[in-house]
Formats: C-alpha cells, sequence, structure tokens
C-alpha cells in the first residue's frame, strides 16, 4: 500500500468547493494530517454533510489575508499545499472583477509568498485552469500555448500562473501548477453549471436550460479524476525536472454543451425533455479542449473514469442530495 500520504501536513484551501471537499475525503481516507482554509460556513458542501469537517483542522479566513497564511503554515507545519481556492464562476467574474482579481490573483501571491516566509513546504500544487490560455485558433492547447485570457476570469488565472512560475524561477519555490477544463461530479453547488442543473432541471421535470447556443465546446473533468491527478502529480514532485512545471489534465473528449445535456437526458431516461436554448453567454470562449499527452509521457498518467461512468456517479449523487426536496417539488407541479 501506498504509505506516501500517511501523517503528511497538507493545506487545501478551498476546501468547502467541488474539488477541495473530494480532496480532503481522498487525503483523510490516505492517513494525512488535513488542514483546511474555509471562508465561508456552506451548510450543503460536502465538508460538512459528509462530516468530512469533524476529521480535518479547519481555519477560518481569507486568501486574501498573508498574514493569517503564514499563521496557518507556521504552526501546523505544512508540507505540502493545494491551492484549489478561487472564484470560479465566470459570471460572477464579469460582474465583479476586482473581487475575482483579489481572490484568484493576491490569493495566489500571497499562498506562496507565505510558504516561501516560513519555509519547510516541499510542494504547492496551484489550480489554475484552460481558460488562462484564453481564446486560441490551434487546438488543443498545450503546455506551450500562450498565456492570453482576455476577460476578467480568463485574465485571472493567466496571470495566477504566470506568477506560480516566477516563484519558481525566481525563488526556487517547488511549485506545480495544474491546468483542467470544467469540473463536474457530485457536491458541486453552483447549479448555474452546465451538469448539476441540468440533473436537477430533469429531476424536476423541467427542461434543462443552455445559457448559450448549444454549441460551444468544453473540457469536461470529473472530479474524482482531478483528484487522483493532483495526488499523482505531487507524488512525482521529488523528480526535480517537474517542479516548476505545468501540466494539463484532461480525458480529451470534445464535446459540446447540448451534446453533454442530451447525454445526461439519456443516461436519465429522459429523452422527451427538451433544452431550453437561451443563447444569452457571452464574453465566454466558444471552443476549448487541452491535450494531456505531457502529463502521460512526464507523468505516466492517464484518466481513470469514462464520461459515461461518471456521469451516472454524478446523477447518482443529486438523487440522493436532492431526494429529500424532490418529491416535493414534484407535488407542487401535479
Amino acid at each position: 500500500m501506498n504509505s506516501f500520504w500517511q501523517d503528511r501536513s497538507v493545506l487545501v484551501t478551498g476546501c468547502t468547493g467541488l474539488l477541495g471537499s473530494w480532496m480532503v475525503q481522498e487525503l483523510v481516507s490516505r492517513g494525512a494530517n488535513v488542514v483546511g482554509l474555509v471562508r465561508d460556513w456552506v451548510p450543503q458542501s460536502r465538508l460538512f454533510t459528509e462530516d468530512l469537517s469533524q476529521k480535518i483542522t479547519t481555519v477560518y479566513g481569507q486568501i486574501e489575508d498573508l498574514a493569517t497564511l503564514e499563521r496557518t503554515i507556521n504552526e501546523h507545519e505544512i508540507d505540502t499545499v493545494f491551492h484549489l481556492a478561487a472564484q470560479t464562476i465566470v459570471g460572477v467574474a464579469n460582474r465583479e472583477p476586482l473581487g475575482t482579481f483579489e481572490a484568484n490573483i493576491k490569493g495566489t501571491w500571497n499562498i506562496l509568498e507565505a510558504c516561501m516566509r516560513v519555509g519547510g513546504v516541499s510542494r504547492i500544487i496551484v489550480a489554475s485552469s484552460d481558460k488562462a490560455y484564453g481564446d486560441q485558433d490551434i487546438l488543443p492547447y498545450d503546455e506551450t500555448t500562450p498565456l492570453q485570457g482576455e476577460h476578467p476570469y480568463d485574465v485571472s488565472k493567466s496571470c495566477a500562473d504566470l506568477i506560480s512560475r516566477t516563484y519558481f524561477v525566481t525563488y526556487g519555490l517547488p511549485v506545480c501548477v495544474t491546468r483542467c477544463g470544467n469540473f463536474y461530479g457530485g457536491g458541486d453547488l453552483n447549479f448555474n453549471r452546465i451538469v448539476p442543473g441540468t440533473i436537477r432541471s430533469v429531476l424536476r421535470r423541467e427542461s434543462p436550460v443552455i445559457r448559450s447556443d448549444g454549441t460551444y465546446i468544453r473540457d469536461y473533468f470529473y472530479v474524482k479524476d482531478g483528484v487522483l491527478a493532483y495526488l499523482h502529480l505531487a507524488e512525482q514532485m521529488d523528480r526535480p525536472e517537474i517542479l516548476g512545471e505545468a501540466f494539463n489534465f484532461s480525458n480529451e473528449l470534445q464535446i459540446t454543451v447540448l451534446e453533454l445535456v442530451q447525454k445526461i437526458l439519456q443516461l436519465m431516461g429522459e429523452k422527451d425533455l427538451k433544452p431550453l436554448i437561451i443563447n444569452q453567454a457571452r464574453h465566454e470562449i466558444k471552443h476549448q479542449y487541452l491535450s494531456a499527452e505531457k502529463a502521460r509521457q512526464m507523468l505516466h498518467w492517464k484518466s481513470r473514469y469514462s464520461l459515461e461512468t461518471a456521469l451516472l456517479e454524478t446523477i447518482d449523487w443529486y438523487r440522493d442530495f436532492l431526494a429529500p426536496i424532490t418529491p416535493a417539488i414534484l407535488a407542487r407541479a401535479v
């Protein structure tokens, strides 16, 4: 059995979020001593509903607060950092760019600066995004593609990505960057996202809403695959050639928003429901997908979950999660 994480002190920022809660669960199961940074009390987060918070040390604070980060890393003798906290909603970023810049850019340099000042941290993984590449003519994006976001969320990720590289090149900080597509899976409470929103609509016997024209292509990545990819990368960071590098993680499927919605409808046995296409998406890139060849070659990584398996697990999670309220909703609709 791999004992890499046994008794290792790990800081997870953003641990109430989709990726963060699954990361905490996996780290706890592997015997790590997890410290979670929590900004807001989110009662429906898996961190609390599945009692994961009872198995970790919780620090309440914000990534914009350097002093809190320094104290946390120092007092808990942190060895590994997974920096997952971010403002991740494109619409929120468009409405309030400064808050997004504070969280995603300043929050990243604060984490890196705190690790450098305290010392003793052996590996730092910063979660970037395929959005850091911006809108490109040449697809798929690989790690040599320029970082040139133009809209607020995309720019915040381009900047955070470059800052991470700076702290490695200039100060030798042991940091790697991950670039993934759109995470989905059980526990995503942002129902304006296409996967949870579609599943909830179908459970309510309502037409799922597509904000764009349905032709947008995105790189959808199952959250459990994401957790395993992050952990695998961290375990590889004893290799000097890995440090300072960025890695795309993807199952390399090209699928439109409409195709994804139709797949969910099929898996849920509701093919008669028709999506409502409102075509109101603005300031979003139409076509994005990643190459994971570098991760396959350098890290010997591969995706574990097929799209169908991942969606079926996700659907089952939301059926259980929404079960207490679904009957009442259905009764009112009769």
